[in-house]
């Protein structure tokens, strides 16, 4: 879409705030409006930042999806200090939920302030039976509405002269009445939220908070009961087939089964095609047999072989060579396959149903299903996730989640760089593998569910409607995530490349990989020069875990490695987001106590499988392993349970 002017006159200079629900498509209209592409997923929790842009002269804002400006969370107090500057508010309202929706939509009516009403996803509405009179309902509510599908860009050629003609709407008698009771010195819309007892807005205008928050709420609610009643003239009974998936997908019974299948599809999609085949081809091919040797030749006309330069530029960790090759040749495929995958699975409003499927099991780690989203987030990138905590609803979830994500996610480039390994490695190292990182997980999680005080909350989640996905939205959030990664990574692999070629030239990585001798090979059984991947995981994870491809271990050193480095300390990028988000008090304590489990579970795994290699036959260290790190979990889990500690409140 262009963003050029409309021939009729409309208004210039205003601050346009988009206001609405979670998951109502104020992203795309937002889209729409400015010719801006941010992520549209039908996902709750997606939009966690404050998004602005151009719509010819106007500013335009795209606030986190809320149900009120009432100041209950964090994107509540967000979309209502922008509510209160807007000089004019586009309300998306969910055709399919009026009566959730109109709730909001009164509250901003009540405020005086401009609105225009985009009554979105009409077809679907229409699809389940229900017919809206929208004359009917602008009537009753006084402020302009037009009918939308934005996603097939329905109804969006109307905005810009509905713009123009927002007006306030019909305020409710009893808040038109209390209104009184503030100065005019007041604002409007600050009078409003000041009755209903926000504490900020009443200490900003030097007045005691109102009593009369329940008593508007009663008000709005019966009134917008009435406008249902009203306006909607026929629901038809039919139940549409997405109505009954959506119905099997959070019942355990069902939803368990089709989550695992998923779940395989995903595994054959990213970690056998992808990671194998794919990759091999970029990989070995294309930089292997291609483009290194192009490389190394055109830098030995201008270096001579055999130098500190030449080995910086294209050795072992060459800048060129190293960097290219890692970021190109083997993240780039699967970070496009990861993003693909998590992208279709938002679109189809997968995501927030898997959150109630396993709302029951994350309350055993002091969290509810709504932390789902993070963890998944995570596996995507660990730093989105981190700052995605925020929307959980206690400070207990959210340092529990800091702590989880820290040590056991990885995100979606090391994930897929593990799962090539460990696919070369055979079934019984994976299964291991998976029983170590689990079982981490699992105690880590009860433990710290144990002890650290504080209150967990109850799961609140809006669940959209399935969608078939649409694929231009897909394909163009996974090329803009995928684009953002290898932006923001290509930097930061070449300075670590390059730090990494400046010990190997000078002999200070050798003088590293002595000194943690007693810890790499005496404790963890790995290769002096493992030294040098745990060096680069602490600036790239997945940089880190790629460089254990440079040197030959054994199957068991493989596993052992990928245990500990999976465990071990999030990238640069995440360790600020965790000192951002805890301090640095905190998040000093969060990286080091990682890096001594993450260390601390490697070594005993590798010592009990020398211990059942020399005490056993040699095909049973891995099952034995498997059975130790079971029980061990078991044990846990029971002392867990009969240790005292801080009462857990739900």
């Amino acid at each position: 879409m262009n963003n050029k002017e409309s021939s009729s006159p409309r208004i210039t200079g205003k601050n346009i705030v988009l206001v609405g629900n979670p998951n109502v498509g104020k992203s795309v209209i937002f889209n729409y409006l400015t010719g801006s592409y941010v992520d549209v997923a039908n996902f709750p929790g997606t939009t966690n930042n404050v998004i602005c842009g151009r719509f010819g002269q106007d500013a335009v804002t795209d606030t986190p999806g809320i149900y009120g400006i009432s100041s209950f969370n964090e994107e509540e107090k967000i979309t209502r200090d922008i509510v209160l500057h807007g000089d004019v508010l586009i309300n998306i309202v969910d055709a399919v939920h009026l009566e959730r929706d109109l709730f909001l939509t009164q509250q901003l009516i009540d405020t005086g302030l401009p609105v225009l009403v985009m009554l979105n996803m009409i077809d679907e509405a229409e699809h389940q039976g229900i017919k809206i009179d929208i004359e009917v309902l602008k009537e009753l509510l006084g402020v302009p509405i037009i009918a939308t599908v934005a996603v097939e860009g329905k109804g969006l050629d109307q905005v810009r002269d509905a713009i123009e003609g927002a007006q306030m709407g019909r305020v409710l008698p009893v808040v038109k009445e209390k209104l009184a009771e503030l100065p005019d010195t007041i604002s409007r819309p600050e009078k409003l939220l000041a009755l209903e007892g926000d504490i900020a807005v009443s200490e900003r205008n030097g007045v005691t908070p109102g009593p009369y928050r329940t008593l508007f709420y009663k008000e709005r609610r019966q009134w917008v009961n009435q406008l249902v009643a009203m306006s909607v003239k026929e629901a038809g009974p039919r139940e549409a087939w997405g109505a009954r998936l959506s119905r099997w997908m959070i019942q355990p019974a069902t939803g368990i089964p089709l989550l695992i299948a998923t779940l395989w599809v995903l595994y054959q999609l990213i970690g056998v095609f992808v990671a194998q085949t794919v990759v091999e081809f970029t990989e070995g091919v294309i930089m292997g047999e291609y483009f290194q040797p192009a490389a190394k030749a055109l830098v030995g006309t201008m270096v001579a072989p055999d130098t500190a330069l030449s080995e910086i530029l294209v050795g072992q960790f060459g800048v060129i060579t190293m960097t290219v090759t890692y970021l190109i040749g083997l993240l780039l495929p699967l970070v496009l396959g990861f993003n693909l995958v998590l992208a279709l699975l938002e679109d189809t409003g997968y995501l927030p149903r898997i959150a109630i499927l396993l709302d029951r099991v994350l309350t055993f780690f002091g969290l509810n299903g709504q932390a789902v989203i993070p963890l998944v987030l995570g596996f995507g990138c660990v730093t989105m996730a981190l700052m995605s905590t925020r929307l959980l609803g206690s400070e207990r979830e959210r340092r529990i989640a800091t702590i989880i994500l820290a040590l056991t996610v990885p995100c979606s480039a090391q994930l897929a760089i593990i799962a090539t390994m460990l696919a070369g490695l055979g079934p019984g190292f994976a299964i291991v593998y998976g029983i170590l990182i689990l079982s981490v997980f699992i105690a880590g999680g009860v433990l710290l569910d144990r002890f650290i005080p504080g209150n967990s909350s109850s799961l609140w989640i809006d669940l959209p409607p399935l969608r078939l996905p649409r694929m231009d939205n897909v394909l163009q959030k996974t090329w803009g995530k995928s684009k953002e990664f290898i932006t923001e990574a290509a930097p930061l692999f070449a300075l670590g490349a390059l730090f990494l070629g400046l010990l190997e030239v000078t002999g200070t990585l050798d003088s590293i990989e002595n000194a943690l001798v007693p810890l790499t090979v005496s404790w963890l059984g790995l290769p002096k020069e493992a030294a040098s991947g745990f060096i680069m995981g602490v600036i790239r994870r997945e940089f880190g875990t790629a460089g254990l491809f440079s040197f030959p271990m054994s199957d068991m050193q493989k596993l052992i490695a990928l245990t500990t480095i999976t465990l071990f300390v999030p990238c640069i990028a995440s360790a600020m987001v965790i000192f951002k988000e805890r301090g640095w008090k905190e998040g000093t304590a969060i990286w080091i106590g990682v890096v001594m489990v993450a260390f601390f579970v490697g070594g005993l795994a590798n010592q009990l499988l020398k211990f059942f290699a020399i005490y056993f036959s040699t095909a049973a260290p891995l099952t034995m392993l498997a059975g130790s790190i079971i029980v061990g979990l078991v044990l846990i889990l029971g002392l867990s349970w009969v240790t005292p500690g801080f009462s857990r409140s739900r």
